[in-house]
């Protein structure tokens, strides 16, 4: 049987906090494996002092992304998924005024952030998001661990012993998808359309009532975000004095509706007026919504990062606003199954990271995700959504990752919403083609998206050294 790694679409949709996936969800998940290979060695509760070293990426704009408090929170114990925020900067704040770290909530350390928590601007050879975390053991000795974070969350070591893991769990996935030809081929097979073949491989891991409230936790986060986004007003954190846009553009749209929960809010929206235009601001709005909550370290969904996490919700709720009013969570299933199938192809065919491909890698492959399952809702062949997919990441080619500041705000929290209205209108042109006459296949285009991000600048790889980084001067803002 050929071993191809094991990801499923909880893999691609995961619950985080942000301002960035690679750059905060996966420094906080490294901690947490460090706290549970401490544990496996047996020397936690030997521990006398905890260092920890961040490198590359991680680095140049660590403290934009928050990197060092992600850390913490991390060694702290706490998980992104169930965090209350309201205890995120008390938290932090704790830790630099006592220099104590209660480390996983059960033993206190000394710990001075500013000395032990390192910049370095040094890139390791396996991946440009490095970090090695170093505990000192009561007889002197140290326990050293490093780790990648990857992209969307995902953590690996440097000889990969999860993906080998997920290998071996891949063993029972009914249907092996490495490239968009051999899904294609076992819809044609099975007879099934994408999101039955997802269905299937999921089921696989577990039940499906556990995939329904996975994914219906996903959308709750979700639509959340876009709420809460929606509904908050000011200035974003962070320096650079970004004003939220998604609470002037939705009082303009929403009117006189009258709600009180996020629920509420989407069947009230169903009532506006919904010409062009404020379909493009609606669909923005969205967009904006999520990754303005992103920006503030606020909880949303990485789709398939933090950074892009806009683009996917957008679109689904484009489709249960706009395009469809008697959509259900069926509906949103689907969708989600089949674009997290799509980011999988990306992710195992060239990557999800923005430090290893630039923006292409977020902001595209979230597009992608987005239109192949729009495709799919709308009606479209398996085929066709291979071709909207496609279409939205053609479109984004070359597209670097050169945030001002470090920080996941400019040109990132727009570049969102651009993402969703590209997916939407590759999703239309996918239906309106004969899938047969194509010119480009996804599976070509995520080769030349991976040729594209090898010949890449550095500095245009979420580094802050070109590009708007640097040619937009903090002064300025």
């Amino acid at each position: 049987m050929k071993k191809v790694e094991c990801i499923s679409v909880f893999d691609m949709l995961k619950i985080g906090v942000g301002p960035s996936s690679s750059h905060t969800l996966g420094p906080w998940r490294a901690a947490q494996r460090f706290i549970d290979e401490l544990k496996e060695e047996n020397i936690f509760n030997r521990i006398t002092q905890i260092h920890v070293d961040l490198y590359g990426s991680l680095s140049l704009t660590g403290i934009g992304h928050a990197t060092d408090i992600a850390v913490l929170l991390g060694l702290l114990g706490y998980d992104p998924v169930k965090m209350d925020l309201e205890l995120l900067e008390p938290s932090i704040t704790k830790i630099k005024e006592s220099h104590i770290l209660h480390l996983n909530q059960e033993r206190k350390l000394n710990f001075d952030p500013a000395k032990q928590v390192i910049f370095n601007k040094k890139f390791l050879d396996f991946h440009p998001n490095g970090m090695t975390f170093i505990a000192t053991i009561d007889d002197a000795s140290q326990y050293k661990a490093t780790f990648y974070s990857i992209g969307g969350g995902f953590v690996v070591k440097e000889e990969r012993e999860n993906a080998k893991k997920k290998v071996e769990v891949f063993k029972q996935f009914p249907f092996s998808i490495e490239k968009g030809t051999e899904l294609l081929a076992f819809c044609k097979q099975e007879n099934k359309n994408i999101a039955q073949i997802v269905l299937e491989n999921e089921k696989s891991l577990r039940s499906e009532k556990e995939i329904d409230e996975g994914l219906k936790a996903i959308w709750d986060v979700m639509l959340e975000s876009m709420y809460v986004g929606c509904h908050t007003p000011g200035i974003l954190p962070g320096g650079l004095k970004v004003q939220r846009r998604a609470f002037g553009i939705h009082e303009k749209l929403i009117g006189d509706q009258d709600y009180s929960t996020p629920q509420e809010w989407l069947e009230a929206i169903r009532n506006t007026e919904v010409k062009f235009r404020q379909i493009l601001k609606w669909v923005s709005c969205y967009a904006i919504s999520v990754n303005e909550v992103n920006a503030s370290l606020g909880r949303v969904v990485t789709a398939p990062t933090n950074g892009s996490a806009g683009t996917v919700p957008a679109v689904m709720m484009y489709y249960m606003t706009i395009e469809n009013h008697q959509a259900t969570f069926e509906h949103l299933k689907e969708f989600m199954l089949v674009a997290g199938e799509i980011g999988s192809l990306f992710k195992k065919g060239a990557t999800i990271s923005a430090a290893m491909g630039g923006c292409q890698a977020e902001i595209g492959v979230s597009s992608a995700m987005a239109a192949g399952g729009l495709a799919h809702l709308l009606g479209g062949t398996p085929e066709q959504v291979l071709v909207a997919s496609e279409i939205a990441m053609e479109h984004h080619l070359g597209l670097t990752c050169d945030p001002i500041a470090g920080l996941v705000q400019v040109p990132c929290i727009e570049r969102n919403a651009m993402g969703a209205i590209k997916a939407i209108n590759a999703a239309e042109i996918a239906l309106e083609t004969d899938a047969t006459k194509v010119k480009v296949p996804l599976d070509s285009v995520i080769e030349t998206m991976w040729d594209t991000a090898k010949d890449m600048n550095s500095k245009y790889k979420e580094t802050s050294e070109g590009g708007l980084a640097v040619r937009v001067n903090l002064s300025d803002c």
